[in-house]
């Protein structure tokens, strides 16, 4: 695979991220990707969360990848993931450059549904993504949402944690209890994180305000606390984020309940938090003599019950029978005009002198 690596436009613990052109040999590739890098000898979670991309492929919120590659720079063999590139950044940037810090409930709706869907497919397959949190949500080119960042997913069903030494995955501040008190990590671990990137999105705030990682840590594992529900959220905004919430792992909801929850299953919202504007969209002219507006539904009487529309040659005007100014609405009007062309004849075609053709 032919390519070129460009900017840095970012980095973890264990690799870096570069802009990514395409080279003239590389048929069937985007002009502009991302590539994630490592050290050779160290790259065995880079490989595993490329394992893991190629198994969710076909899920448009998870970041695609295009393929792996190795090279030589500056003495070192890398190990290279050619991946998606989200020229809309981290939802984590747009939160911090929102009006206020933080966002609108129906952005918020729109980017939750579109997270969800993501989660869901993950889950679906088998895995779990251990680090749902804002800076590993990206945003594509159209504003729809990418989950990426698979450098901590597994596949859920072994053993827990606990019994090979309680491995801990992921940020503390998104961390579910099962996971800091024993090492669990399933399904609804990602569900209780999701609830902290809601919370977050909508406050501007982390969902936990403790600096001091030990007392979080205690408070996460320990006990009844949940995070703080942020102020002035909707009804439905609360239910869905104490669903989320829910200690007990297995009475936590899924991610498919949480797709049906009012909160999420609203159609008025896009993937991109966007506000659905087709129903709001103004009126406009009708393109012929059919197309009025709410026809079906406006005009339900019988040809025998419509007004008798006469013209009037002193005001060169249509008027119902009843009133040139009557309540009934100008679509009905029209439609009294048109039921004066219909007749009980046969129609005869044979001429066509004046017929004119329209291009």
């Amino acid at each position: 695979m032919d390519w070129v690596r460009g900017e840095n436009l970012g980095h973890g613990s264990f690799a870096t991220v570069n802009l990514a052109t395409a080279g003239s040999q590389s048929c069937g590739f985007p002009p502009l990707m991302a590539v994630k890098s490592c050290g050779f000898s160290h790259s065995s979670s880079l490989m595993n969360e490329k394992l893991i991309l190629d198994d969710l492929k076909d899920c448009p919120e998870i970041i695609r990848c295009f393929g792996e590659s190795c090279s030589y720079e500056k003495g070192e063999k890398l190990y290279n993931v050619l991946l998606e590139y989200a020229p809309g950044g981290a939802l984590a940037d747009k939160l911090r450059n929102s009006g206020g810090g933080r966002m609108s409930e129906s952005e918020v709706r729109g980017y939750t549904k579109a997270l969800l869907k993501g989660i869901y497919y993950i889950h679906k397959f088998g895995y779990v993504h251990c680090d749902i949190k804002l800076q590993n949500i990206l945003l594509g080119g159209n504003g729809r949402v990418k989950i990426a960042d698979f450098g901590l997913a597994k596949r859920y069903g072994g053993r827990k944690g606990a019994a090979t030494g309680c491995e801990l995955r992921g940020t503390p501040l998104y961390m579910s209890p099962e996971m800091v008190a024993g090492g669990e990590q399933g399904p609804p671990a990602d569900i209780w994180a999701l609830g902290c990137v809601v919370a977050e999105m909508l406050s501007g705030n982390p969902a936990w305000r403790y600096s001091d990682i030990a007392g979080l840590m205690m408070r996460i594992g320990v006990g009844e606390e949940v995070p703080e529900i942020p102020k002035g959220l909707s009804e439905e905004g609360k239910d869905f984020l104490g669903k989320c919430f829910v200690k007990d792992p297995s009475k936590r909801w899924t991610a498919e309940m949480l797709l049906n929850h009012p909160f999420t299953c609203d159609q008025d919202f896009e993937d991109d938090g966007s506000k659905n504007r087709e129903e709001n969209s103004p009126s406009t002219s009708p393109r012929c003599a059919f197309d009025f507006p709410d026809w079906a539904s406006s005009v339900t009487c019988s040809i025998t019950s419509l007004p008798r529309s006469e013209y009037s040659p002193e005001s060169g005007s249509w008027f119902s029978g009843e009133s040139s100014s009557g309540s009934g609405s100008w679509s009905n009007r029209a439609a009294a005009r048109l039921m004066e062309l219909v007749s009980d004849q046969n129609p005869n075609w044979s001429v066509s002198d004046d017929w004119v053709t329209i291009r």
